[in-house]
């Protein structure tokens, strides 16, 4: 639930568990079109609600979708989707990032022809000109691209809007919508003294410019100004480029600094110094290279951003010399060239869309990633990219234009509302660590830096999943039934069912939390099977299905004879551990 783009991670791992990458990889894909560049980039938001956290770490849910995905390529067998028969519609993508791959994945399968035009030399947007290729080898984004070509999709780049096309000669053209995937990627000024003279690289130009192979001399010291992924990836970018000291300025400290901490620590292990509570506040050209004035900062009460807000410290003024000063601190989208005039637009000059459909207030014309979120990561974009999809197949359909139906799920809450139940008896496991380049030697080269799960690392690291999620999910009645009339978990206060569960079976696993007593399993045991497997206990509140005598199901006389009473189950309280699994 806490993937953005709603990956079915319980599933996959399942697969992957049963030595079937296929069916991993194609259950992968039916929501993220390009997990092997995003299971090197992804800053994992599914992790932080892995419920193994509670016990040792988190499964690594990222690094297991990279693996699925590169036993794919490895294999050289890409899977590529079936595509529906034409529908002789066409749809305009303005944007070759991961919204508008996304957008063209999805859209194709469902018969509809898709045109992307983007502005730079090849397709990838920031994960091609915006993430490094030691992150992310550009070998490995040009394959995933390719299934979308071979699906059908059809690329022009080098085209920019405004310029070479616009919203009228799409329409000449026969386009029957448009989806607006630009990004955001318009460099925020620093606003310092002597910014426009003092000579600042754009942390995205800098990294665009390398990605396109530009011959660019940063000197010996390099300062980076900004705290997030783009002033990481600028810093270490630098010290591949020759840099004999890197030194990122960053306002407040490690703890409210957005960059991945992952990346961070990869930074410093690699040599890169990180100066905190400090920001300039003028630059200056010198005959020797650029003179930053900085100060020294404190942090005082909290922001918009829920951070504390860094308050300079008066007198405390320093001065840094650098050969090159990079500034990262934002980025924005481009309001210049997209006849903005005629777009409904936020207070942060983003594209104001519907939540839910992706719809701009020009009809036909849909909008969705960076562009609308502002500056975000590339999961968030390759959601926003699916979901307009289905709002943009509605519309073509000539359907009401809804988008994406949300399906109620019943959860247990947060992380620190887990019944402790569910954890006990479980062994600790610790996880895995990716392996990686030497630190020093690497930051010579663009080389990638992380190695990769091999298949017994990836086989362990499965086996610490809980496998916590519903396995009913998607096939439960009560679910749909929920979903269809808008039920509400939290709408009404009070006890709750304890959580109980049986997994004493091999095959069968019972939860009594899902239970909703309609009797089912135990007329279809007594009255068809013949056999008293199970029955009601306690009275009340307290009433559930158990064995008779309180055994567990393993230990159920027979109970194998009638072991399909778990497709009579509406709720999934009786279930499949294996939800494939078929009876004998």
């Amino acid at each position: 639930a806490a993937c953005p783009a709603g990956c079915d991670i319980p599933g996959f791992i399942h697969f992957l568990l049963d030595n079937k990458p296929k069916e991993a990889l194609k259950l992968i894909k039916e929501t993220i079109p390009l997990p092997a560049s995003l299971g090197r980039v992804c800053p994992k938001p599914c992790e932080t609600a892995c419920r193994r956290s509670l016990i040792e770490g988190p499964v690594s849910i990222c690094f297991l979708k990279r693996h699925v995905a590169d036993t794919e390529l490895a294999s050289g067998e890409m899977y590529v989707p079936k595509v529906a028969n034409s529908t002789g519609k066409k749809v305009a993508i303005v944007g070759a990032g991961p919204a508008g791959l996304a957008a063209a994945f999805f859209l194709q399968q469902a018969g509809h022809a898709t045109t992307i035009f983007d502005a730079h030399p090849k397709a990838g947007g920031m994960l091609r000109y915006g993430i490094p290729a030691y992150r992310l080898p550009r070998n490995i984004l040009d394959e995933e691209i390719g299934v979308i070509e071979k699906m059908g999709t059809k690329f022009k780049q080098n085209v920019r809007y405004g310029k070479d096309f616009d919203m009228a000669s799409l329409k000449k053209d026969g386009f029957d919508s448009v989806f607006v995937a630009v990004g955001a990627q318009v460099a925020t000024a620093m606003g310092v003294a002597g910014e426009d003279d003092g000579g600042a690289l754009s942390g995205i130009g800098f990294l665009d410019d390398v990605s396109r192979g530009a011959n660019i001399e940063v000197g010996e010291r390099v300062v980076v100004v900004g705290g997030g992924n783009t002033a990481i990836d600028a810093a270490r970018t630098s010290l591949r480029l020759g840099a004999k000291e890197v030194i990122i300025l960053y306002r407040r400290t490690r703890n409210e600094m957005p960059a991945n901490d992952v990346e961070i620590d990869a930074a410093e292990h690699e040599g890169v110094k990180i100066m905190y509570l400090a920001a300039p506040t003028a630059m200056k050209r010198t005959n020797s290279g650029i003179e930053l004035t900085c100060i020294k900062m404190e942090l005082g009460e909290p922001d918009t951003s829920g951070r504390r807000k860094p308050v300079p410290m008066k007198g405390s003024e320093f001065q840094l010399n650098a050969s090159t000063v990079i500034s990262a601190i934002g980025q924005r989208v481009d309001t210049s060239t997209y006849e903005m005039k005629n777009f409904n637009l936020t207070k942060w000059n983003t594209f104001d869309v519907n939540p839910n459909t992706f719809e701009t207030n020009v009809a036909g014309v849909f909008a969705g990633g960076d562009c609308t979120s502002g500056a975000d990561i590339a999961i968030r974009a390759v959601a926003a990219g699916k979901k307009a999809a289905v709002a943009i197949n509605q519309y073509l359909n000539g359907e009401h234009v809804i988008g994406e139906p949300v399906e109620f799920h019943s959860t247990m809450g947060e992380l620190e509302e887990v019944p402790k139940e569910m954890l006990e008896g479980k062994p600790k496991a610790e996880r895995a660590n990716m392996p990686q380049l030497p630190a020093k030697p690497r930051a010579k080269t663009f080389e990638e830096v992380e190695i990769g799960f091999d298949y017994k690392t990836a086989l362990n690291e499965a086996r610490r999943c809980l496998t916590c999620g519903c396995t009913e999910a998607g096939n439960c009645t009560m679910q749909d039934l929920a979903t269809e009339y808008g039920a509400d978990q939290e709408k009404y206060k009070g006890a709750r069912r304890h959580y109980y569960s049986d997994e004493s079976h091999p095959k069968v696993m019972y939860e009594s939390h899902k239970c909703i007593l309609c009797g089912n399993c135990i007329r279809y045991c007594s009255e068809v099977k013949k056999i008293d497997a199970l029955g009601f206990a306690n009275r009340g509140f307290d009433t559930m299905v158990k064995p008779p005598l309180n055994m567990k199901l393993s230990e159920v006389p027979r109970f194998n004879e009638c072991i399909d009473v778990v497709d009579r189950c509406p709720t999934g309280a009786l279930s499949y551990k294996n939800r494939w699994e078929k009876k004998n």
